[in-house]
């Protein structure tokens, strides 16, 4: 207990370094090399064979494809985005005036994130750790052991698919209150061209959150399925080194490394691009831009 303590203290210190002096979420971070250390060799497994059993290199090239064709297909649908437009009126302020500008309010396909397939598999592993301390004789530790503690089963799949749709739409509705942005939009001056301010704009936000979350429900079971499916069409039994979780999470840590990554570049390089224009005479700056220098 003392050991597993301090080691998780020490992490989670680790985490909050890469967090303030590297690119990207520290612990994100440490999961995805996590997963990464042991992926490869598991998969190669599949391919080489271990412990005198042979393996099988047809296997090995179809799950490479699908897993490549499935990570191009995250990456897809983590960067699509709704995005309703919002323009904001014109206001007097004391002797300014403000607004008359556009923009949209961007809503992600699946604003749940890694977070449905997470909360389904958890619960769905409680009753295989019940069944641990029943006798293994027992009808009811049969039943589990035969249904819920195969991922395989009609069964498992059903119920992991209605607790991903369930949580899907669950997640989204605690992290998202159109009530509450209509309110603030409301506030500023923006309204949705077309749709009055207020209750209206709530309205449809909801309208249209809804069916995100039901193309993000499908997406994420489609996703989530796509190993189980491996699984019993190439019997491979448990050798397959991905699941829809781990997917998600490759995909997601790479892709907001990736943003964080390229917001780093334009930020250094965004002084060296002003004076450029400066020089080039395309744009005149105050005497204190570019560093305090007259």
């Amino acid at each position: 207990v003392l050991i597993m303590t301090g080691g998780t203290g020490l992490i989670m210190w680790m985490a909050e370094l890469v967090t303030d002096k590297g690119i990207g979420q520290g612990m994100s971070i440490l999961i995805f090399m996590s997963i990464c250390s042991g992926f490869l060799p598991q998969l190669w497994e599949i391919g080489y064979g271990t412990n005198g059993t042979d393996g099988d290199w047809l296997k090995f090239g179809i799950v490479v494809g699908v897993l490549v064709v499935i990570l191009i297909f995250v990456d897809f649908v983590e960067l699509c985005q709704r995005r309703v437009p919002v323009q904001y009126t014109r206001r007097m302020i004391g002797r300014k005036m403000y607004g008359g500008s556009s923009t949209y309010l961007p809503l992600k396909i699946n604003m749940s994130g890694v977070i449905p397939p997470i909360f389904a598999s958890s619960i769905l592993a409680i009753p295989t750790l019940i069944a641990q301390f029943g006798k293994s004789d027992q009808s009811w530790v049969k039943w589990i052991n035969a249904n819920l503690a195969n991922t395989t089963s009609v069964w498992y799949i059903a119920l992991y698919a209605l607790m991903i749709v369930f949580f899907c739409f669950f997640y989204t509705s605690i992290t998202f209150n159109p009530d509450e942005t209509a309110d603030n939009m409301k506030q500023y001056g923006g309204f949705i061209p077309g749709i009055r301010a207020g209750n209206a704009t709530s309205r449809y936000l909801t309208y249209v959150m809804n069916r995100l979350n039901t193309v993000g429900a499908v997406y994420l079971l489609f996703v989530a399925l796509i190993p189980t499916v491996l699984i019993m069409a190439l019997g491979l039994n448990a050798k397959l080194p991905f699941g829809g979780t781990t997917i998600l999470i490759i995909a997601g840590v790479g892709l907001d490394t990736l943003r964080q990554a390229k917001a780093q570049t334009e930020q250094f390089q965004y002084t060296g691009f002003l004076l450029e224009n400066v020089e080039s005479g395309t744009k005149s700056l105050p005497p204190t831009v570019g560093g305090g220098h007259e």
